[in-house]
């Protein structure tokens, strides 16, 4: 069966390469594949399941410790750039160490604090409306909680008894019932009808449109301003018009906040501009409300971007806390420079410019900032109503900029289109495991239970950090599970799977000879 010895001429001609297979090299590998026995294909396909399994184990501990393939990063890192790629010179691009370093050592805020939404939407006019045409309730009973509680901090102070009609708001914020909630403000009206309070918590649950939350907010920024110039003659009295004074004061603030938001909402956007700016100029020391949020996406929605960036250089600094408004607005305006114009294909040929570059690192900066955001932006998930409070870095603050700032990448031409072409990458260079951090301090790692109380039961919470896996873990796995099955099957059915490799080989050389 193995057939005659090959003379010295043939033997010649199989060592010393040819452009095309002799005649006499064919036959002498097919008498080599003829002589090998059902061992030896038990001990290869043995071997190679073995040599495929130990690579499938290094690539998934490589990746989980440091968040990438090793075979895909030593392709990326050294053959692409060979073959003339350019995505290791994104990969470089990314701002230096030390500046993360600086920024990072100035974060000093809790881990999961969670903050009031700016742009949260009103109760009656909005949230009910939803649940009336769908069934589901918006709100969960813990967001709506952490608003009673902002409600009788920012509206209720300890002289409250003095005036009756405080005294009746003061139990109307503690109330569960939105029904009982409401008659309490109208018990506070009639005691005293100019009850800022009272007005606001009837434009906030019982007005059923924007038009009269409006009205309302009116009728209580006339009663407030008459209440505040009071409290301003007489703080210095007493430790308790000093408090009055601080709660009149947050009152005023609010009801102009909600009357530039209705103003917003319905078209006049340069009035609510210039509610927002006074605003801040009035009273510089509440910036922990974050008005500068609502007046970015003002500003956005007017085009006015030079307005944007000017906001931007204020509040986008190392000493203040971050947002995903202020790091996804930054790289809005960086990629809008060069969207209209960019190209995967073109960039991949020449390289990316100074200004893709800027555009890269301010993507990479926003999805380390919040990883949640793209896919909203992009989407690839469905947008819920925002709550009315946000977990920062987490997937409610995620959906909460999504819901509003969604029509300002649409109208810039090809900026989803760079950010789709870029999320995803700058993803994988996001530090990993989560005791790290390049640009920001590591990300916390109990967003996933406090967004669960935030967000309703019919949303599918997104979670991170929860990375792809690679391609070539994948690869490596199938290969590994198909070797494997090999092996069994030639070491159970030696004589068959002897048959179905001569067979193979003998189709490999009828191509060979063919070509």
């Amino acid at each position: 069966t193995s057939g005659p010895p090959l003379s010295q001429d043939s033997r010649r001609s199989v060592s010393c390469p040819s452009p095309l297979p002799a005649p006499g090299a064919c036959g002498s590998v097919t008498g080599f594949l003829n002589s090998l026995t059902p061992k030896f294909y038990v001990a290869l396909t043995g071997t190679s399941s073995l040599i495929s399994g130990l690579i499938f184990i290094f690539e998934w501990w490589y990746f989980h410790k440091h968040g990438t393939s090793f075979i895909e990063k030593v392709s990326i890192s050294h053959l692409r750039p060979l073959m003339g790629g350019t995505e290791s010179s994104i990969s470089e691009s990314g701002p230096s160490s030390s500046n993360s370093q600086s920024e990072t050592s100035r974060q000093n805020l809790s881990e999961c604090k969670v903050w009031r939404n700016p742009l949260n939407l009103f109760r009656g006019a909005e949230y009910r409306r939803y649940t009336w045409v769908t069934g589901k309730e918006p709100l969960t009973y813990y967001d709506m909680n952490l608003s009673a509680q902002d409600h009788q901090t920012f509206f209720t102070c300890d002289s409250d008894f003095l005036r009756p009609s405080d005294t009746v708001m003061q139990k109307a914020w503690r109330e569960r019932n939105p029904p009982a909630r409401i008659k309490a403000a109208y018990q506070a009206l009639e005691l005293n009808n100019d009850c800022a309070t009272a007005y606001v918590l009837l434009a906030e649950e019982e007005a059923t449109t924007i038009v009269d939350a409006e009205r309302l907010f009116k009728q209580a920024l006339k009663a407030g301003e008459t209440i505040y110039r009071r409290s301003q003659q007489c703080q210095h009295q007493s430790p308790q018009h000093e408090a009055q004074l601080r709660r009149d004061t947050n009152v005023l603030v609010y009801i102009k906040r909600r009357l530039a938001m209705c103003a917003r909402k319905l078209g006049r956007i340069r009035e609510a501009v210039k509610i927002m700016r006074d605003l801040m100029k009035e009273f510089p020391p509440l910036t922990m409300l974050n008005i500068h949020e609502n007046l970015l996406e003002s500003l956005l929605e007017l085009q006015a971007y030079a307005d944007v960036q000017a906001v931007l250089a204020k509040y986008d600094d190392i000493s203040l806390p971050k947002s995903a408004a202020i790091c996804y607005t930054a790289a809005l305006l960086k990629t809008r420079t060069v969207s209209d114009k960019f190209s995967p294909e073109t960039a991949s040929r020449r390289g990316l410019s100074t200004a893709e570059i800027n555009a890269v690192e301010a993507i990479h900066r926003a999805v380390e900032f919040n990883p949640h955001v793209p896919k909203y932006l992009l989407e690839m998930k469905s947008l819920i109503l925002p709550p009315e409070h946000i977990l920062k870095r987490g997937d409610s603050e995620a959906i909460a900029y999504a819901f509003f700032h969604l029509q300002h990448w649409k109208r810039i031409e090809g900026a989803l289109n760079l950010l789709q072409c870029t999320w995803e990458g700058t993803f994988r260079m996001i530090p990993y495991p989560l005791e790290k951090g390049h640009l920001f301090y590591p990300y916390p790692s109990c967003t996933e239970t406090a967004d669960r109380e935030l967000l309703p039961t019919f949303h599918h919470v997104s979670v991170y950090p929860k990375k792809e896996l690679p391609f070539f873990i994948h690869f490596t796995a199938g290969l590994c599970s198909s070797t494997a099955m090999i092996a069994l099957l030639t070491h159970q059915f030696p004589e068959i799977m002897g048959v179905f490799a001569k067979a193979v080989s003998m189709i490999s050389r009828t191509c060979v000879e063919y070509l």
